[in-house]
C-alpha cells in the first residue's frame, strides 16, 4: 500500500523509469499488491502512468482533477473510509460482539486488513472463491455464510485446514442432504489417512418467505443430528440473517434472533456441542447493516451454555457506506448516539452531451454505477475551471450502459466538460464493478489504491 513507499517529485516532472517499489520478494501478499503494474485493466486510472507499479503511482500523490485521471472514476473518501472502520469496530466491542464483517461488500484485502486491525475477529464470505481470495492474502478465520456442497471446493477447504493448524473456516449447514455431501466430499480416499480435523458448521435459521436456511427447530435438531453422525464435520454453532425476515421491522427482527437464540440454547441442552472442547466457543452469529443495533440487544441476552459463546456480528456495508439504501437503513439513524457512518463513494463522470435544454448526459452508466436499489444521485458539480458547487436541480432519471440521462430543473446550469460526482447505492454492487479504486483525501490528492478481486 503507499505507506510503505517514500513519496516521488511532482509526477509532472518525474522521469521515465521501471523501478519498482518495495520488495518483490516481500513475503506479504497484501502489502506485495502494491508492485502490481498500473496498465489497461484499470479504468479511470491516468494513461501516462502505464508501467508506473501503484505503489509508485500512490507515493506521487496526484490531484484526482488535473492529475490525469480519465472519467468516469471512482474514488473512495480517506476520511470517510477511515471512520467507518473505527466507528463499528468501536460498536462491536462496545456491545461484547466479535466481528466478522462480510468480506463480499469490497472484496478487498487491503480493507480486509484495516478491517482486521481494527479488531475484527475474522471475514465472512459468501462462496468458496471469496474463501480462497482470503486465504491468498492471509486471513486467518473465514466464517462461510452457506451451505458448501461442492466436492472441488470442500476438498480445497479441508486441504486449507491440514496445512494450517491455526486456520479456521466455518460454514453452514441446513439440510441432512447437504451434510451427507460435505461428508462425502471431506472423507479420505480408501487407503489414505484421515483428515487431522473435521470441518466446523453451523447450522443455517432460515424465515419462512426467505431465502436459505431451515425453518423450524425440528429441522435444525435432524440437521444436527446428521452433522453428529458424519465423520468429517463438527458444529460448532448456529448463525443466518435477520434482513431476509419479511415486512422486516424490529418487532419482526428481535422475534426472529430470539428463535435463534433460542436454537442455540435448544442444540446444546441436547448435547450436540459436546465435541467442543470445555474452552473452545459456541458460535451464536447475525447481523447485516440495516439491524446490528437489534443484533447486539439479543444477543446481549444470551443466556449461559455449557461452553462460552462468540456473539458473531457480520456487517459489510458500513465499511464505505452509501448515499441511498443504507444511508436510509443504518441502525444509527435509529440509535445516534452509538455512532455514524460516512458515504466514502463518489463516482466522478462528466457531460458529454446537452442534447436538449433539460437534458444532459454523462459518461457513466450501469458498468460503472450500482442501480439494483436505486439510482445514483448528483451531490457536487465541478466546473472546468475548478469551481464546486451543489448539484441542485440535477438528477439521474435513467441509467444505459455507458450513459446517466440527467434531467435538469429549469434555470439549471450545466455545461459539457463539467464534472459531476454522483452518491452511489448498495456498495456490494459498486466495488464490484471496479478493480482499482482511487483513494482521495478530502483536498483530492490521490494517495492510495484500494485493489478489488471479484
Amino acid at each position: 500500500m503507499a505507506a510503505e513507499h517514500p513519496e516521488h517529485p511532482e509526477h509532472l516532472q518525474r522521469p521515465r523509469h521501471s523501478r519498482r517499489t518495495g520488495d518483490p520478494g516481500h513475503a506479504d501478499p497484501v502489502v506485495r499488491l502494491a508492485d502490481e503494474v498500473v496498465d489497461h485493466r484499470f479504468k479511470g486510472l491516468p494513461p501516462d502512468a502505464a508501467g508506473l507499479t501503484v505503489g509508485e503511482l500512490a507515493a506521487e500523490r496526484r490531484p484526482l482533477f488535473t492529475g490525469g485521471f480519465t472519467t468516469p472514476v471512482l474514488t473512495l473518501a480517506a476520511g470517510a473510509l477511515e471512520h467507518n472502520l473505527r466507528q463499528l469496530g468501536a460498536y462491536a466491542a462496545r456491545h461484547g460482539l466479535a466481528f466478522a464483517p462480510h468480506g463480499k461488500t469490497s472484496m478487498s484485502p487491503q480493507l480486509f486488513r484495516r478491517q482486521l486491525g481494527h479488531g475484527a475477529w475474522g471475514i465472512t464470505v459468501a462462496v468458496p472463491s471469496q474463501a480462497r481470495v482470503c486465504r491468498a492474502f492471509g486471513v486467518r478465520r473465514v466464517f462461510l455464510a452457506n451451505e458448501v456442497v461442492d466436492a472441488a471446493a470442500l476438498r480445497w477447504i479441508a486441504a486449507e485446514l491440514a496445512a494450517d493448524p491455526e486456520a479456521v473456516i466455518v460454514c453452514y449447514v441446513d439440510s441432512v442432504r447437504g451434510v451427507e455431501l460435505m461428508d462425502a466430499a471431506l472423507a479420505p480416499a480408501p487407503g489414505s489417512s484421515p483428515a487431522p480435523r473435521p470441518l466446523d458448521v453451523v447450522v443455517e435459521l432460515g424465515v419462512p418467505g426467505g431465502r436459505t436456511g431451515v425453518r423450524t427447530a425440528d429441522e435444525a435438531a435432524r440437521v444436527a443430528r446428521a452433522v453428529a453422525e458424519a465423520a468429517s464435520l463438527r458444529l460448532v454453532g448456529v448463525a443466518g440473517y435477520e434482513g431476509e425476515v419479511p415486512d422486516a421491522d424490529a418487532g419482526r427482527v428481535r422475534a426472529w434472533l430470539e428463535d435463534l437464540v433460542a436454537l442455540a440454547a435448544g442444540l446444546d441442552a441436547a448435547g450436540r456441542f459436546a465435541a467442543l472442547g470445555p474452552e473452545e466457543e459456541i458460535v451464536v452469529s447475525a447481523g447485516g447493516s440495516a439491524w446490528f443495533d437489534v443484533v447486539a440487544e439479543v444477543f446481549g441476552r444470551v443466556p449461559e451454555l455449557s461452553r462460552p459463546v462468540l456473539r458473531l456480528l457480520r456487517s459489510g456495508a458500513y465499511v464505505s457506506h452509501d448515499d441511498g439504501h443504507y444511508h436510509r437503513a443504518t441502525p444509527f439513524n435509529r440509535v445516534p448516539g452509538q455512532g455514524s457512518l460516512l458515504p466514502a463513494f463518489r463516482l466522478w463522470a462528466q457531460v458529454v452531451s446537452r442534447p436538449e435544454p433539460h437534458l444532459a448526459f454523462l459518461n457513466a452508466g450501469k458498468r460503472d454505477a450500482s442501480y439494483d436499489l436505486d439510482l445514483p444521485r448528483p451531490v457536487a458539480v465541478r466546473t472546468a475551471g475548478g469551481a464546486e458547487r451543489a448539484a441542485d436541480g440535477v438528477e439521474v432519471v435513467k441509467l444505459a450502459d455507458q450513459h446517466a440521462f440527467v434531467r435538469l430543473a429549469p434555470g439549471t446550469e450545466l455545461e459539457v466538460g463539467d464534472w459531476v460526482a454522483l452518491g452511489l447505492s448498495h456498495p456490494c454492487t459498486v466495488f464490484d464493478r471496479w478493480q482499482l479504486i482511487p483513494v482521495a483525501e478530502a483536498d483530492g490528492t490521490v494517495t492510495d489504491f484500494v485493489r478489488t478481486f471479484f
